[in-house]
């Protein structure tokens, strides 16, 4: 019989993890554009090693999530934020907390670097359960059309979005692949 209670490890990845991540990505989002972004952040100026990170269940890489260096926008600043970016667990493996140890894992580790701010793109019944808001709310904008419910962020540090207002300046690599 299979132990059902595989521990489920969260660490850094890997460049033995690069091949399993693509097939992951391509997997749950079912398409290319997600495996050829994360490729292309990894190669980026702005690449935070630690912050691209997967779950192994059994040796098996069951789940990623990436975090990217984002810019808030307006015309007289600039402040840092990260953009969480994608986040998938196989198909297989979904519905059973991996996501939402993954996203708890990486908050704390983008807290732990200093990071203070969390902008995302999901779905609106997922992300508030870890204190995402509306961002429009806070003032913040996409540099695309997307429904106001589906971008969110975080503040990491209470208040870190007080006077900052603006739109998200995503990596080229967001932008130019397909």
């Amino acid at each position: 019989m299979a132990d059902t209670a595989e521990m489920l490890i969260i660490r850094a990845e890997t460049v033995k993890d690069f091949d399993a991540v693509r097939k992951l990505n391509k997997k749950a989002f079912r398409g290319k554009s997600e495996s050829k972004l994360v490729d292309a952040l990894r190669e980026s100026d702005g690449f935070i090693p630690g912050l691209s990170l997967v779950a192994e269940k059994g040796g098996k890489v069951v789940g990623h999530i990436l975090f990217s260096p984002v810019r808030i926008k307006d015309l007289n600043s600039a402040a840092p934020a990260l953009a969480l970016a994608p986040m998938a667990v196989l198909p297989d493996c979904q519905n059973q907390g991996i996501g939402s140890e993954l996203v708890k894992y990486g908050l704390n580790e983008c807290k732990r670097s200093g990071h203070k701010i969390i902008v995302v793109v999901g779905h609106p019944e997922y992300y508030p359960r870890f204190g995402f808001v509306k961002a429009g709310e806070k003032g913040l904008k996409l540099p695309f059309e997307a429904p106001d419910e589906v971008f969110m962020a975080l503040e990491l540090v209470p208040g870190a979005l007080n006077g900052v207002k603006g739109t998200i300046e995503y990596p080229k690599e967001f932008h130019t692949v397909t």
